[in-house]
């Protein structure tokens, strides 16, 4: 695929054509990376404009996790001095998302390590959000794992608009990575928080020993679901899990992914997540191939580059 044959298939997107697989795999491939980049961002522009969203999380109860995620710090299996606890306090979680709001953060989740959670520990949580609810009007966001229909639609009565369920990786390529659930567990959760009204959203983390074409199938497997949100988070390998000796992945292989990503999914928010430190130094060049949307502020387990506001002001189209 040459430059004026990626532009010309930009404006087909544009105007509501859906790229097949073998399109977006010569687009990410394609031998001049910034072509790539000016056809996602003319894509973002016309389909969703400027406006950035932003959102952050809070590590609502770390460790101890029972699934064998060759990724995750927190995964019983692994042994990295991750901090564990059982549940955020109230007012911890109340004073996080009221910062965040001040500064201007649309949305903010509690995020629970484990496969699931009970209905005990979902009620509490939902008393969590109740006290952000009286305090603050950030809109509320929940990852939850596994949870079931009637749990979801509790969430949804408590007020939370979005439910986050990353797939994390190309259905080809997730069984290598955790054997504990299955891309179809993944699925079910999704559509039943689409059924009961909530928003989705789902991505992954690139550099996990995936093909460049498997980028393009999870993406393609995102796109049919009809996810609202894809958090493209980057490998940082974690001393102590399995993928420890993984070499990150360089900002331009990134920056193919991202791009290829808003030429799948033209009218979904493409959020920069976890592993911004692998490309912090070109942020500005993610912002220019069809970035719209980031998680700001610390990740679960790793401390953010730059403070809540020096990120906020960081990010702009």
């Amino acid at each position: 695929m040459n430059d004026n044959e990626l532009e010309f298939l930009a404006d087909k997107i544009i105007d509501g054509y859906a790229i097949s697989f073998e399109e977006a795999v010569a687009a990410q491939n394609v031998a001049n990376a910034g072509a790539l980049y000016a056809a996602a961002n003319k894509i973002r522009k016309a389909t969703m404009g400027d406006k950035f969203s932003y959102c952050s999380i809070i590590n609502a109860r770390s460790g101890r996790c029972s699934e064998d995620c060759k990724w995750c710090s927190q995964s019983h299996v692994h042994r990295t001095g991750v901090e564990e606890y059982p549940l955020v306090g109230t007012d911890e979680a109340v004073g996080l998302a009221s910062r965040n709001a001040k500064a201007g953060v649309n949305r903010f989740s509690l995020v629970t390590s484990g496969k699931t959670v009970s209905n005990s520990e979902l009620d509490k949580f939902i008393d969590i959000y109740d006290a952000i609810n009286q305090s603050t009007k950030i809109r509320l966001c929940a990852s939850m794992g596994l949870l079931s229909k009637p749990q979801l639609q509790r969430l949804k009565s408590a007020g939370v608009e979005h439910y986050h369920c990353n797939i994390e990786s190309a259905p080809s390529h997730f069984p290598t990575l955790c054997t504990s659930h299955t891309i179809a567990d993944k699925v079910q959760t999704i559509r039943w928080a689409k059924e009961v009204g909530l928003k989705v959203c789902s991505g992954g983390i690139i550099g996990m020993g995936e093909s460049r074409e498997q980028r393009v199938e999870m993406a393609i497997f995102l796109r049919d679901l009809g996810v609202d949100s894809i958090p493209i988070n980057t490998l940082i390998p974690i001393k102590g899990t399995r993928l420890e000796h993984l070499q990150p992945l360089d900002s331009e292989e990134i920056f193919r992914a991202m791009a290829m990503f808003r030429l799948v999914n033209p009218r979904t928010e493409i959020r920069m997540a976890g592993g911004r430190a692998n490309y912090f130094e070109a942020q500005q060049t993610a912002l220019q191939c069809g970035i719209n949307a980031a998680i700001v502020g610390d990740m679960l387990t790793t401390i953010g580059p730059l403070t809540l506001e020096e990120d906020m002001k960081s990010l702009k189209l």
